[in-house]
């Protein structure tokens, strides 16, 4: 996750989120043991999972047609007189032509990665640092931002799977799991057209999703 960001902030993504979701979504919630192939089954039908690189460019290539010349976009770089205007009406124009797509209302699934620390017995829980994944795509790195990102988040454990989890922690020190959020992109500005700090020249698109659901999942042990 940490290979994109500079380490300062990863540490920053990496620390226990602060900020809380809408009064009617809760950041706590079961944690779900299941094989990749069983996640669909945790989320309303229709729901439309972008959690690898074709469901992506498929969903993007209907939201914008085609990815930005990002050559031209980037010019020379940061420090070129016209690089934050061709960024900004870049962004302007999609979001222009993006109106009315009827792929703005659909219901959608994205990952961030968890890491599971602190048990707290008063609630019964474990909390949960939280960071964006990146996905390679033809369009450039994508990164799913929630409008609001979920806030502290906890994970309760089934009861039969807590020495499990408890083994691992103890020698591992962290669990990963993937927190899926579920949602639609929001009514403007939908998606953000950038660069990446890490990398010159490399886009960077990031969808903005107005979170309405949280899920918790971890893969089952390999036997």
């Amino acid at each position: 996750m940490c290979r994109l960001l500079s380490p300062v902030l990863c540490l920053v993504l990496l620390a226990p989120v602060e900020r809380v979701l809408a009064d009617d979504v809760t950041g706590h919630g079961p944690l779900h043991i299941l094989p990749d192939e069983k996640r669909i089954e945790l989320l309303p039908a229709g729901t439309l999972f972008l959690l690898a690189t074709p469901e992506v460019e498929r969903f993007l290539d209907a939201l914008d047609g085609e990815p930005p010349d990002w050559p031209t976009v980037y010019g020379h770089g940061h420090h070129d007189p016209g690089h934050d205007d061709r960024l900004f009406a870049l962004n302007r124009e999609r979001d222009a032509k993006r109106t009315g797509n009827p792929a703005l209302s659909q219901l959608l699934t994205f990952a961030w990665i968890g890491e599971l620390s602190r048990f707290d017995p008063v609630l019964g829980g474990y909390s949960v640092s939280l960071g964006p994944k990146f996905i390679s795509t033809r369009w450039g790195i994508v990164r799913f931002k929630p409008e609001e990102a979920p806030g502290n988040l906890l994970v309760i454990p089934d009861p039969t799977a807590t020495d499990y989890l408890s083994a691992a922690l103890q020698q591992t020190g962290t669990v990963e799991i993937e927190v899926l959020m579920t949602g639609r992109l929001i009514p403007d500005e939908s998606l953000v057209y950038d660069f990446s700090h890490a990398e010159e020249g490399q886009g960077l698109i990031m969808p903005v999703v107005r979170v309405e659901r949280v899920d918790f999942l971890h893969h089952p042990p390999r036997q």
